[in-house]
């Protein structure tokens, strides 16, 4: 994965410090009605076009990974969502890679977080396989070298996550991993597996605990990736400090849950 080479002030937009707040009064316009219209045509006229478009002629690079990433959460705000992004100094407090170990809400953070972590320290995600051969976006995950699991067999994704992910640690690319076994709105620690917290261990790598809560995009019935849009739940991210694994890890597994689950009942309340 090649270094971040910045073009302009587009893609430091959450270069901005610890934390981000959306500005109150950026919207440009008032959408009331058909928010998930307005949204989608936006997304595939404008940065997931854009992005298939560079893929397909092998352009898809770090710089337009954020650029495309940054650009999806100004149609957010456009629309008159709100982001607010805590903690982001965890992610420059290692000098070298890490495991991010987040629960897994909605579409939405596979595509922000690459705007939000990758000006900062390279990154890849672990995925499940239907993510890379999908239209459109299918071109582009694959571009990024993601760990791709199947999600029927957890034996054989283990095996994967560790082998490939160890690899990826190797080259300095840190790996987003979401252990739920699926988007929810809800969290619960007993379907949250300790595979993140595994291949840092293996890797002797850093854990950093990320809770997110993006129910702005919501799950769709026939299609998840395809739910409505209501830009008037707050899109809300927040990096916890940096835990090194010791031992067989369960306590780290633990203070990870924890962290997740404090931050999911304070945005609820």
């Amino acid at each position: 994965m090649q270094p971040f080479v910045e073009n302009g002030s587009f893609e430091r937009k959450f270069l901005c410090g610890n934390s981000y707040r959306t500005i109150v009064g950026k919207q440009v316009m008032c959408l009331s009605a058909l928010p998930s219209l307005y949204f989608y045509s936006h997304l595939l006229a404008g940065p997931l076009g854009w992005m298939c478009c560079r893929a397909a002629r092998g352009k898809c690079d770090d710089v337009a990974w954020v650029y495309a990433s940054v650009w999806v959460s100004e149609i957010l705000e456009n629309m008159g969502g709100a982001i607010n992004i805590d903690g982001m100094d965890a992610i420059n407090a290692m000098d070298g890679p890490c495991v991010f170990v987040a629960n897994h809400m909605s579409t939405l953070e596979t595509f922000m977080l690459p705007g939000i972590i990758r000006p900062r320290k390279p990154v890849t995600f672990v995925v499940k396989k239907s993510l890379t051969t999908m239209p459109f976006f299918g071109p582009v995950m694959r571009s990024r070298e993601p760990v791709v699991v199947g999600r029927t067999n957890p034996r054989e994704d283990l095996t994967t996550v560790l082998q490939e992910g160890l690899e990826r640690l190797a080259r300095n690319i840190s790996i987003v991993v979401f252990p739920q076994h699926t988007r929810s709105r809800t969290f619960d620690p007993q379907h949250f597996n300790s595979i993140g917290i595994k291949l840092a261990r293996k890797a002797k790598v850093p854990v950093v605990p990320l809770a997110l809560k993006t129910d702005a995009w919501g799950q769709g019935r026939k299609i998840k990736e395809c739910g409505p849009i209501n830009p008037g739940l707050p899109v809300q991210y927040r990096f916890g400090q940096p835990l090194a694994v010791q031992g067989n890890g369960k306590e780290e597994h633990k203070a990870v849950c924890a962290y997740i689950a404090a931050c999911l009942r304070e945005w609820d309340e």
